[in-house]
């Protein structure tokens, strides 16, 4: 091939022909900065490791050609063809490549800090561990590219083609990608924190354990999007297409559903704590061992939910008119230990120890109590993930106090209560809750003997006068119904000199303690009925 005669002008160097340029490169020579190459045919040329820094590329051909460490920093190369290119390591920091076309090129590694990318076509590129930090993409194809582990974060996406990319562990941090096609693309991993995502297309896209924190998904369509394990904590999501979208185990703490559409979702553990739900559709969402308070249901529409472990439609809960409100409820379940005395230095240290050994035991306790210390009582507040934790955490719970026997003798009974009811009418809402709410029951009885056993912080604890102290235990389930399971007689009635109690006066409550007079069955059963069963 006849190569045109082109004269170049390099700093300190004479006017050349594109085939002195090449001999010289041939003979050692390496820095041709600023030289200007416009619409010159170089393609398969191989000029590895060549200093282009500030160089007119504009309309040239390099397609297939060796560019790789080459440094083209500040290089002109709009519309260039580039096809085929080896620019592996390169330096491209602020080069202008708009509507270049770098279709299957190799940009491995190559550092394009500020560049200039509009409209370029990058179909199959590798720009795997690439640094495109701040890069401006808008408009650019990137469909099927390689862009695994690359750095992309401020970068410009903005109505980028990036289907069937692959952006596994990326950093696309406050990245803009406003209506962008990312559908079918590989996100797994990626960092995608605080970026804006509005009306971007992530259909069918994988998104497993990547971090959308704070992520602006407003009227994104995210149908059958894989997003278990991800982060969407504090995202917005107002108006977006989550149809079949699957969100196992996902992070959706305060993370904003307005009118979202999450029909057949499936959120089986997911963490929601706090999540907008507001006008949201929720018909035939998946929602195993899903906690089901703390949310803003406000208008939501639901008309059936898929309880089933597996999501195979196998346990159903359909709804009429205002039944989801109720299912979809905004209480916590909580136990309450409320102490007759003040919670004093000593006893608090004790406490926290005999606790944080209960915890290593019983993994029902997932978190230390929050406390509230009054002038005259003091109050340990217990969350836990759902109603059937109620009676079997507070057998766990009330070992450091005294009035722990008593109390756990009252659970005991209180379940014998609903065995029996169970038996005699077979017609309580759940009979599998039951069974269940059994097992962990004696779970819980055999745990409880092992902590005492073996934990001497309980010891230590329940040696105190604070933890002899009179006490009432009050269970909150998440229909907001209360059931106090022990009321110690001498709650409320002070002791003149309460240190000076010997131990036949310990004894002596003990033994009233276990006189306490049981709630109703009736109040029993309805506190009961309002659990929200989560399947097992």
């Amino acid at each position: 091939m006849t190569l045109p005669t082109i004269k170049v002008g390099i700093q300190g160097v004479a006017s050349m022909t594109v085939e002195e340029l090449l001999e010289q490169y041939a003979t050692g020579v390496l820095d041709f900065s600023g030289v200007d190459l416009a619409e010159a045919n170089l393609s398969g040329a191989k000029l590895s490791g060549i200093n282009l820094n500030d160089a007119n590329l504009s309309i040239v051909n390099l397609s297939g050609a060796n560019l790789s460490e080459a440094n083209l920093s500040n290089a002109k190369l709009n519309v260039a063809r580039l096809s085929g290119a080896n620019l592996c390591s390169a330096i491209l920091n602020n080069a202008s490549l708009n509507v270049a076309n770098l279709i299957r090129a190799d940009l491995s590694r190559a550092q394009l800090r500020g560049a200039s990318l509009i409209r370029a076509e990058l179909i199959r590129v590798d720009l795997s561990r690439a640094d495109l930090f701040e890069a401006d993409l808008t408009s650019a194809d990137l469909r099927e590219a390689t862009l695994r582990q690359a750095n992309l974060r401020h970068a410009n996406l903005s109505e980028a083609l990036l289907r069937g990319a692959s952006l596994t562990g990326a950093n696309l941090e406050m990245a803009n990608l406003n209506s962008s096609d990312l559908s079918r693309s590989d996100l797994s991993g990626a960092n995608l924190g605080d970026a804006e995502l509005r009306q971007a297309n992530l259909s069918h896209t994988n998104l497993s354990g990547a971090d959308l924190s704070g992520a602006n998904l407003r009227w994104a369509d995210l149908s059958g999007a894989n997003l278990r394990w991800a982060d969407l904590s504090g995202a917005k999501l107002s108006g977006a297409n989550l149809i079949g979208a699957d969100l196992s185990n996902a992070n959706l703490t305060n993370t904003i559903f307005i009118h979202a559409n999450l029909t057949q979702a499936k959120l089986i553990k997911a963490e929601w704590i706090g999540a907008d739900l507001t006008g949201a559709t929720l018909t035939g969402a998946k929602l195993y061992a899903t906690s089901r308070f703390g949310l803003k249901t406000e208008g939501m529409i639901c008309e059936w939910v898929d309880l089933s472990p597996v999501g195979d439609r196998s346990i159903i809960q359909n709804f009429h008119s205002e039944d989801s409100r109720d299912f979809f409820n905004e209480t916590p379940p909580t136990i309450r230990i409320i102490i007759d005395a003040v919670l004093e230095h000593e006893a608090n240290f004790a406490i926290a120890g005999a606790y944080y050994q209960i915890a290593q035991e019983y993994r029902g306790l997932k978190q230390p109590p929050s406390m509230e210390s009054g002038r005259r009582r003091t109050v340990f507040t217990f969350h836990v993930d759902n109603d059937e934790a109620l009676f079997p955490t507070a057998y766990i719970v009330i070992l450091p106090f005294l009035d722990a026997a008593s109390t756990q003798k009252n659970i005991s009974s209180m379940v014998e209560i609903i065995n029996s009811q169970v038996v005699a009418n077979q017609d309580l809402k759940f009979p599998d809750m039951v069974k269940q709410l059994n097992i962990l029951v004696e779970q819980a009885m055999s745990q409880a003997t092992t902590i005492k056993q073996m934990k001497k912080n309980i010891e230590i604890a329940a040696k105190l006068n604070f933890c002899k102290a009179p006490t009432q235990i009050i269970l909150t389930n998440s229909s907001a119904y209360t059931l106090i399971v022990h009321d110690n007689p001498h709650f409320g009635k002070r002791f003149i000199n309460r240190s000076a109690l010997n131990a036949s006066d310990d004894d002596q409550i003990s033994s009233e303690s276990t006189k306490d007079i049981l709630p109703s069955l009736d109040m029993v059963m309805d506190f009961v009925k309002g659990f929200h069963y989560i399947s097992h």
